[in-house]
């Protein structure tokens, strides 16, 4: 196996692992009724999210949580997302990049968790 090194590894990634939350039966429902037929869209998104963020090429633009602010998810939700993530990349890819990969996606979803937990605590609603 190799590390994460161009735009056709992160779209391996980015593939391999919305094609297992697709049919995970806890988050799959939730994503598939976000997203619908916008499947292309969305990893189309992705790929240029991960691609910033890993290999420092600025192809994304915008912010990654608002889409995900009124989403009916708890913290049994982003463990199952984080696990899926964390699979697929020790599943493709060994080395530095995919290390940086999983530490991200692990404090991302953490952050997204707190945010969405802090509005529904306060009774706010997030502006997006």
């Amino acid at each position: 196996m190799k590390d994460i090194q161009n735009l056709d590894d992160i779209k391996q990634m980015v593939d391999t692992f919305y094609d297992k939350v697709k049919v995970d039966p806890l988050i799959g429902p939730i994503f598939n009724g976000v997203i619908k037929d916008r499947w292309p869209e969305h990893l189309q998104k992705m790929y240029g999210f991960w691609e910033t963020v890993l290999l420092d090429v600025h192809s994304y633009s915008g912010s990654p949580f608002p889409p995900h602010a009124k989403m009916p998810i708890e913290q049994i939700h982003f463990e199952r997302w984080i696990l899926l993530f964390i699979n697929t990349v020790d599943s493709l890819f060994v080395g530095e990049k995919a290390e940086e990969a999983k530490w991200r996606a692990e404090k991302m979803a953490e952050m997204f968790h707190h945010k969405i937990e802090y509005f529904k605590a306060a009774g706010h609603k997030p502006l997006i």
